[in-house]
């Protein structure tokens, strides 16, 4: 499928504020990867299709997870880490997407996991801190982005991490396990 029909797919499955943050994810992560070595072009795609799931029902994202070997302990976490294990699957069933790290960087766009890709950087970072992002932190990881993605990306995940014991919320294990992986390769 080329680009143009990519776009229009991934557009038709979610509302216009989320459409505008899915381009601002597309710009960023093709700034991120130009200014760290990574391939635009692979950024380009798998930000295009980083939140294809996002606004699909629930109980349909759970039954991606639980009927194609997918990780069934996201399924005791928070919803919101769904969809980038879904739409991982669905870039590769449905758009014919093979590149293992494209998909990686779609399925690890909201936990992270251990030994990040550059491209996983990349798209984490990338919707993490999209020009339409505004949070508290988000400038200061702006600012961390310009010298180190993995300083970046470790202030993304303390906001995360802090947002969700604000809130009483569990913490995916993978996003902590994350955090020290990046905190121990910026300290070797």
């Amino acid at each position: 499928m080329n680009r143009e029909k990519l776009i229009a797919a991934v557009k038709e499955q979610m509302p216009e504020r989320r459409w505008l943050h899915t381009l601002g994810v597309m710009e960023t992560s093709v700034i991120l990867a130009k200014r760290f070595g990574g391939d635009p072009e692979k950024a380009d795609l798998a930000a295009i299709l980083h939140d294809y799931c996002k606004y699909w029902p629930v109980q349909e994202q759970a039954k991606i997870i639980r009927d194609n070997a997918l990780p069934q302990d996201l399924l005791q976490f928070d919803k919101e880490l769904w969809h980038s294990h879904a739409g991982a699957f669905i870039a590769k069933s449905q758009f014919g997407i093979v590149d293992e790290e494209v998909l990686d960087a779609i399925r690890y766009h909201t936990s992270g996991r251990e030994a990040m890709t550059l491209l996983d950087k990349i798209v984490c970072l990338a919707d993490y801190m999209e020009p339409g992002r505004d949070f508290p932190s988000v400038d200061r990881i702006r600012e961390l982005a310009e010298i180190s993605l993995e300083q970046a990306l470790i202030a993304g995940f303390d906001s995360t991490i802090a947002f969700l014991l604000a809130k009483g919320k569990r913490i995916y294990p993978l996003t902590i396990l994350t955090r020290n992986d990046l905190i121990q390769q910026i300290n070797t």
